[in-house]
């Protein structure tokens, strides 16, 4: 069932014993493939996907569409859903696409440090631009709201 390349019939899920044993397939088989990405082989159709951005990007708009990495917070089996890592922002983010519907455990909490110490080219230079607080295309310097300068401020009130 695992291994199989044919799709279920639709009067096979009526059956109550096959649909538990297609969900311990469905298991079996994110748990192999958890332990496969972390394989030489694995990595590197992780890598293409990774480039490809296939994981989705980092929502912060500091990090510029930064490619993203799928993590699984626990290890176990339905303990949490996938997330993705930003390697910029070095956070976690609850991700778009249909990949968010996966267990965590496919992917394994260790797969986004393993990934970026085998490919450290990929690893961004640097980390989110500090937001810079502007009007109308002018920097604000002083005033109430921005963290910058408030020592010397250019309007005084």
């Amino acid at each position: 069932m695992v291994i199989s390349e044919d799709c279920p019939q639709s009067e096979e899920f009526k059956d109550q014993s096959f649909i538990e044993a297609y969900k311990s397939a469905i298991d079996l088989y994110g748990l192999v493939h958890s332990r496969f990405i972390l394989s030489p082989r694995g990595m590197e159709l992780m890598k293409k996907k990774y480039l490809f951005g296939a994981f989705g990007v980092c929502p912060r708009t500091s990090c510029n569409s930064q490619n993203a990495i799928p993590v699984g917070l626990d290890d176990y089996l339905s303990a949490a859903k996938v997330k993705i890592y930003c390697p910029k922002c070095e956070d976690i983010y609850i991700p778009k696409k249909k990949i968010a519907e996966l267990d965590g455990a496919f992917f394994g909490k260790s797969f986004p440090q393993v990934f970026l110490q085998t490919y450290p080219d990929l690893v961004p230079v640097s980390g989110p631009q500090p937001f810079l607080p502007k009007a109308f295309g002018f920097k604000l310097y002083g005033l109430k709201g921005s963290a910058y300068d408030k020592s010397s401020s250019m309007i005084k009130p």
